[in-house]
């Protein structure tokens, strides 16, 4: 009983130590807010301030809980095998030691972090693992001289002596004894009962307010507002610490590929399929345009949709009404659709930056690289429709933070970017909007002039929160096409209804926006599948390929050959192609599926018009089309062109523009 006591009474000071903790990162917090509002745009409105206070007490949760954790087991537990020792009572001081020591961190790093974003504009980044490969005697000279070190450290150890006294006072508050009911299986039952409330309680401190990775609130996420500094704000500093370690991990990780270096102008020649004598690697990518296939587009929408898969719209899943509204847009005779494609990657990142820039993924993050920042790579697909008089815009349900999607997408040339935080009355969850609010922001803000808007959407993706019953859903439309197996599986049946929500908003948008401006082009594709299928083990066709669907004015059937295929390296080309006048200069790395692309690759996987197979090893399989699956291609072949494809990419953005020897290259 006494073990149990102790535990009880050490598990209150364990969450006054937590509430303590969590005050300490709101305080620090609104008082970064405060000193740096002159960085807040006039644009922040309260429901900005109220977000980021909101969102930045949840992810305080998990920092606060990290803390927690220590006293948890040094104190909580020891303190409870070790009643009645003397070491008990030490172990018990050591809790507000413990609190001491976290509240002197945070306020050094609170006043560490405020010079630090006047200049970076962020809170801590992978930047400070650069630090020390500086001079560090001019470093040093640095922080005392121009960022005030010995004042700032003077008002951390004020500051930590202020809160130090606030916790103990806050730490000898009265505990309680542990109920004693009179039946002993009601001692059993309440003291199982707090271990479980225990257990979910971590696992709601884990996600940041939540019980499941779906609703996590995490540094990648958090960004929720339109504006800059109160997306920073909702980092508290160890959250920020932690950003800054993933994003130095990938890039350290982030190798690329197994190439030799010294053989960059042959692999580059390949691309280009001839002779350049360029010194300059952008030059093996640039190609001219044949002439236009269709009338000049006023609005060009290209979507990329959330896992947005290609098997639903093969006919053996008619039945499962999950593509209708795509299905109906396909069969129309302005309409064009290549079965045989691929993302750029296994991730929605992944799949963004290969339409963005047009190169392919090579595991080097180019969002987080330095070359992305400096000016968008000549094969971009913002700029080269700049060029043809087109006003460009990035529109994205989630938040502008993640992966730093607001900042590389502007950095690559596109004019405008709009993100969660600039659309109102909208149900959203924590990777974002709805897709329906996506689709009226950018109808509700079309210009009247030229526009290329690239739309990305999140709803058919985790936590899966669109209450679809609302939105029109009946269980019934998929359920006919289900094995008797899987028709009373109601998480798949969610699943397999936000594929059709999905693909319903989708469809009504490009209805509405047809009917609005007649002389559009709708562009649609998918950033990745491989995250839903009915069958246990589907085939690499099924669970890889993505659709690449075309509608507008002049589009005809027969506009790209039988044997089309591509993936997202393929897609500026084929749009410049469709719409440049004849002789106008671009750059891509991937063909046109206009001019003859028949090969779809990314990092792991290869397609044609009869086979899919993987880059790595010699497994292939037929797609069984009802057409002619042609001829398997040799391996060596597909391999060649796939590894000059990507040793390009991998030379664009590790090393620039200009080709050197490898050994140079690396100096």
């Amino acid at each position: 009983m006494f073990i149990w006591n102790n535990f009880y009474k050490n598990i209150q000071q364990d969450i006054k130590l937590l509430l303590y903790m969590l005050g300490v990162f709101c305080l620090f917090r609104v008082s970064f807010i405060v000193l740096m509002k002159s960085y807040i745009s006039a644009a922040a409105t309260m429901n900005d301030y109220g977000m980021a206070l909101y969102y930045g007490l949840r992810i305080s949760l998990k920092s606060a809980g990290l803390m927690v954790l220590t006293s948890f087991i040094l104190c909580t537990l020891c303190c409870s095998l070790l009643h009645g020792c003397v070491k008990s009572q030490k172990l018990k001081r050591l809790r507000f030691i413990l609190g001491t020591i976290y509240v002197f961190v945070l306020s050094v790093l609170f006043y560490a972090r405020i010079p630090y974003y006047e200049q970076f504009h962020m809170a801590f980044n992978q930047l400070l693992f650069n630090t020390f490969k500086d001079d560090t005697t001019a470093l040093f000279y640095t922080l005392v001289q121009q960022y005030d070190l010995p004042i700032r450290l003077l008002m951390a150890t004020v500051t930590t002596w202020a809160l130090s006294k606030l916790l103990k006072i806050w730490l000898a508050t009265r505990t309680y004894h542990v109920p004693r009911f009179t039946k002993a299986y009601q001692n059993i039952a309440f003291r199982v009962g707090m271990l479980i409330a225990i257990y979910y309680f971590s696992i709601f401190l884990r996600f940041g307010g939540a019980m499941s990775y779906g609703y996590n609130v995490d540094w990648e996420n958090a960004g929720i507002t339109k504006d800059e500094l109160l997306n920073e704000a909702i980092l508290d500093d160890v959250q920020a610490l932690y950003r800054a370690y993933a994003l130095h991990e990938r890039l350290v990780n982030s190798t690329g590929l197994a190439l030799n270096p010294d053989k960059i102008t042959e692999y580059a020649e390949n691309v280009a399929g001839r002779e350049v004598g360029s010194a300059t690697i952008d030059d093996y990518m640039e190609r001219t345009a044949d002439g236009p296939l269709i009338p000049r587009p006023k609005h060009v929408f290209l979507i990329v949709s959330e896992s947005y898969a290609n098997w639903p719209l093969l006919p053996e899943y008619k039945d499962l009404n999950l593509a209708n509204g795509m299905k109906s847009i396909i069969a129309k005779p302005n309409a064009a659709y290549v079965k045989t494609f691929l993302p750029n990657g296994m991730a929605t990142i992944a799949g963004v930056m290969g339409v963005v820039t047009g190169l392919a993924e090579v595991n080097l993050y180019a969002n987080y690289l330095p070359e992305s920042y400096k000016e968008p790579y000549a094969t971009a697909l913002a700029p080269q429709f700049e060029k043809l008089g087109y006003h460009t815009d990035f529109w994205y349900a989630g938040p502008a933070s993640w992966e730093r999607i607001q900042d590389f997408t502007l950095a690559q040339g596109f004019d405008e970017f709009h993100g969660i935080g600039d659309f109102k009355d909208i149900e959203s969850n924590i990777w974002g909007c709805d897709d329906k609010y996506l689709y009226r922001a950018v109808a509700e803000n079309i210009k009247n002039q030229p526009g290329l808007h690239m739309i990305l959407n999140t709803a058919n993706h985790s936590p899966y929160s669109v209450d679809l019953q609302r939105e029109g859903f009946d269980e019934s439309i998929v359920t006919g096409g289900l094995p008797d197996s899987q028709k009373n599986d109601k998480e798949l049946i969610k699943k397999l209804g936000h594929h059709w929500y999905a693909d319903k908003t989708m469809t009504d948008f490009i209805n509405s926006m047809q009917a609005k401006y007649p002389d559009s082009l709708f562009v649609v594709v998918a950033d990745h599948a491989d995250r839903l299928n009915i069958e246990a083990s589907p085939r690499m066709y099924e669970r890889y390929g993505i659709p690449f669907i075309i509608y507008g004015k002049g589009v005809t059937k027969n506009i790209f050959p039988e044997d089309a295929a591509g993936s997202h390296i393929n897609i500026t080309a084929t749009l410049l192609e469709m719409i440049a006048p004849k002789g106008f200069t671009y750059y891509s790395l991937g063909e046109s599926l206009t001019r003859g692309s028949s090969l779809g690759m990314n990092y792991n996987f290869w397609i044609n018009s009869g086979f899919i197979g993987r880059t790595d090893s010699n497994v292939v399989e037929a797609l069984q089309k009802e057409n002619d699956t042609g001829d398997k291609p040799s391996y060596e072949d597909v391999k060649d062109e796939i590894e000059s494809l990507r040793a390009v990419s991998w030379w664009r953005e590790k090393y620039g523009k200009i080709m050197k020897k490898g050994s140079e290259a690396v100096d």
